[in-house]
């Protein structure tokens, strides 16, 4: 099982393993918890078993960056 959360500008996503501290990644604000996962992708696995956590910036919205004509 796996805690999701989201900083509170909601553009990065934090990944740690159920019970663990949210580890103090630079400048990225606080964080809220938004779900629970019980699995994950190959790379998330990797990366916390490698770092302990999950880290990244969430994809900007598409409608957003699309061509009006």
């Amino acid at each position: 099982m796996f805690d999701v959360y989201l900083n509170e500008k909601r553009d990065r996503l934090l990944v740690v393993p159920k019970g663990q501290p949210i580890p103090n990644i630079g400048n990225s604000g606080r964080w809220r918890k938004k779900k629970g996962a019980v699995a994950v992708s190959d790379e998330i696995k990797l990366a916390l078993q490698r770092d302990g956590f999950y880290w990244r910036r969430r994809a900007e919205h598409r409608g957003s960056n699309s061509l009006q004509s």
